[in-house]
Parts: structure tokens; C-alpha cells; sequence
């Protein structure tokens, strides 16, 4: 395999960086397959919850599919939790950054801001602020988020719920993540 030869950034060449770019396309080619496995790898659970994380991330996404929400938001229903095995205390956020490329400013925000707004549901519970959303309150897409969160999200628990298989969300997630991704 065809290597760069610098082992300091700086030293690079203009060839050396077009053989990482060309290698790199190649790869982001394949973030949707990726994001997939990861997903279907999801089929454990934090201790006390009656469902799985794939479960939940399955739930969320048949509702915004039955609710008729557009490829983005269904794609964004499916993934707004990834985050959670590795940033436990901010997968809102990392969920946001992997989409952030793919997606509308409305759709990256409100995963982003998703978390926070769940707090609703719970915090009063943990002597916390269940009101922790409000200080978003007039922003353009705070009720989109408290509808992602009341119809969808904190409802996806129940081991009853009857949802979508995994792989029919694959043609979703591959249309989402073959777009140009959206300038920053």
C-alpha cells in the first residue's frame, strides 16, 4: 500500500495530501455502512432499563416514520443516542457532530439540544432542573425540539412497541449521508 512519507504534518507534500485525500473520500464513503454496524452493535442496555439502546434508537425512529417526519429527521430519530456509549455525559452532542455534515441547522440542533430538553421528563426526580430547556425557550426551533422529545424520544422505552427492523432504515441512512455534506 502506497504510504506518505512524512511523519511530521508539516514536512507533507502536496502528493503525499493528495494520496490521503483520495484515501479519505474512499472512507467517508463508507460512514453510512459504518454508522449501521455500530447501530446493530447496540444491543446491550445500561442496567435498569427494560430495553435495549438499539431498541429505543428503533422505537424513535418508527415514530417519526409512522408521524411521516422527512429522511432527515427519521435518519437524525434513528441516530440522536450513538453518542451514549462513548460520551455518556454529552451524547447529544457527539450525536449532533457525526450528523452535523448531512444535515439542516434545524435537525443538527435539535439532536444537539435533545438531552437537555429530556431533562423535562426526569430531573425534578434527581433534584435537578426539569426546566433546563427554558432557557432556550424563543428560540426557532425550541418546540421542534420539545415535539422530537414529547412524541418520539422519552416514549421509545416500551418493550411492547412494535418497530422497524434495523435494516429498513439502512436506504435512509445511506441517502443521508451520500449528500453533499452542507458547508459549515
Amino acid at each position: 500500500m502506497e504510504r506518505v512519507k512524512f511523519k511530521q504534518m508539516k514536512d507533507g507534500t502536496k502528493e503525499d495530501y493528495l494520496l490521503l485525500e483520495k484515501h479519505e473520500k474512499k472512507y467517508i464513503e463508507g460512514t453510512a455502512d459504518r454508522l449501521m454496524k455500530f447501530m446493530g452493535s447496540l444491543n446491550t442496555t445500561l442496567e435498569g432499563y427494560q430495553i435495549t439502546r438499539l431498541e429505543h434508537s428503533l422505537q424513535t425512529a418508527t415514530r417519526a416514520l409512522n408521524d411521516k417526519a422527512d429522511d432527515e429527521m427519521i435518519v437524525a430519530a434513528l441516530l440522536h443516542d450513538i453518542g451514549d456509549e462513548l460520551a455518556p455525559l454529552n451524547h447529544s452532542e457527539y450525536a449532533a457532530a457525526v450528523l452535523k455534515p448531512y444535515v439542516s441547522e434545524k435537525t443538527h440542533w435539535i439532536v444537539e439540544k435533545h438531552g437537555e430538553f429530556q431533562m423535562y421528563y426526569f430531573a425534578h426526580h434527581l433534584g435537578g432542573n426539569r426546566n433546563q430547556r427554558e432557557k432556550y425557550k424563543g428560540h426557532k426551533y425550541y418546540e421542534d425540539t420539545i415535539n422530537f422529545c414529547e412524541n418520539w424520544d422519552q416514549k421509545s422505552f416500551d418493550p411492547n412497541f412494535k418497530y422497524l427492523p434495523l435494516e429498513s432504515f439502512k436506504p435512509l441512512v445511506n441517502k443521508i449521508f451520500s449528500r453533499k455534506p452542507y458547508s459549515s
